[in-house]
């Protein structure tokens, strides 16, 4: 079976722009307008959403109650008019909306992009498991104005290349290590400051050199692991119909929870069989806290060291910037080998 690329988007196609997780406060609503203009520049329409800005009144945690999420969500992924929803961000709670969802309709309809990370991560996962909708892990709606440093891709670039297109990325040579810039003060950032000099490493240094091909899947640890033995993140039988043997290349990153959390989200993980059917596994950057006597670096060990997988760390998925954008359910190629210094990641997106 094969994985649904949505076509790619043209000139004159419609972004879509709803929040099934968190809304955008007043304040940002500024950051909101810029960043709508970056795709207006690209030649896109923009539809924004009723479940968007926080309401007057209501939760500050979701932009609207789950079912007006899930329906507006739903609506613009069925309709023939959008082409791509982008979220402006993140969350606590997209989980609420999966159950509301008509999978069923979903699955007849033409596969639209969905675009995000953090708490996006649990509806692209889904989207790719569940219909085998190819979608992206990448930057969120309000990091788009920012420029992405070589030899990293924007997401635009990525919904926009052809079908069968050859997409190669690889390590920034520097990354920021915590915080956010002041969206409310300057809503019209476009360049980040990065303070921290990494590349990508083997979690065992004497591992060799790795070389590795599988389909891409993953997402934010503290909300794809929720998924694990559902069938909303049914990895083992989605490796079987999608990998054509090679098994998965998973990302997986911990987004803010302390290192024992992380730790038993990914054993989680393991005892549901995600990484049975893995080829390798990417390790994002984390800013999250570590525990008394036991880091994030140990949460990652503790659930995959033993494992008969290469284990890459330090991987520009996670939430310090900046971001690689990539595609789930596209085949890729990893190459980390550190005596000549090669590092990439190359996805086809077909």
């Amino acid at each position: 079976m094969s994985i649904r690329f949505p076509a790619p988007l043209r000139p004159g196609d419609v972004v879509g722009v709803t929040a099934p997780s968190s809304g955008v406060p007043a304040d940002l609503r500024p950051r909101l307008a810029v960043a709508a203009e970056v795709l207006r520049g690209r030649g896109l329409e923009v539809r924004e959403g009723e479940c968007l800005l926080d309401r007057p009144g209501g939760s500050t945690t979701t932009s609207a109650p789950a079912a007006e999420r899930a329906a507006e969500l739903q609506d613009m992924l069925l309709d023939p008019g959008v082409r791509a929803v982008v979220p402006p961000w993140g969350g606590e709670l997209a989980v609420e909306v999966l159950p509301l969802l008509d999978w069923d309709a979903l699955a007849a309809a033409e596969p639209t992009w969905l675009v995000g990370y953090s708490d996006v991560s649990t509806l692209t996962l889904a989207l790719t498991t569940r219909l085998g909708w190819a979608s992206v892990h990448g930057q969120n709606l309000l990091d788009t104005p920012y420029r992405v440093p070589d030899p990293l891709l924007p997401w635009l670039d990525v919904v926009t290349a052809p079908a069968g297109a050859r997409l190669e990325q690889g390590p920034s040579a520097h990354h920021r290590e915590s915080g956010w810039d002041d969206w409310a003060a300057d809503p019209g950032v476009r360049e980040r400051v990065y303070d921290r000099a990494g590349t990508w490493e083997l979690l065992d240094p004497g591992a060799g050199p790795v070389r590795a091909r599988g389909r891409l899947l993953g997402g934010c640890v503290e909300t794809t692991s929720v998924l694990a033995g559902t069938p909303f993140g049914d990895v083992a039988a989605f490796a079987a119909a999608h990998a054509d043997g090679e098994g998965l290349l998973l990302h997986l990153e911990a987004g803010g929870d302390g290192a024992l959390d992380i730790a038993r989200d990914l054993w989680r993980m393991r005892l549901a069989g995600w990484f049975d059917v893995a080829a390798a596994v990417l390790v994002g950057r984390t800013a999250a806290p570590d525990a008394p006597s036991f880091t994030q670096h140990d949460a990652v060990r503790s659930a995959l060291a033993g494992l008969d997988v290469p284990v890459v760390t330090g991987v520009d998925c996670g939430h310090p910037p900046p971001h690689l954008a990539l595609v789930q359910g596209a085949p890729a190629e990893l190459v980390v080998d550190p005596a000549t210094g090669e590092r990439s990641l190359v996805q086809h997106l077909a």
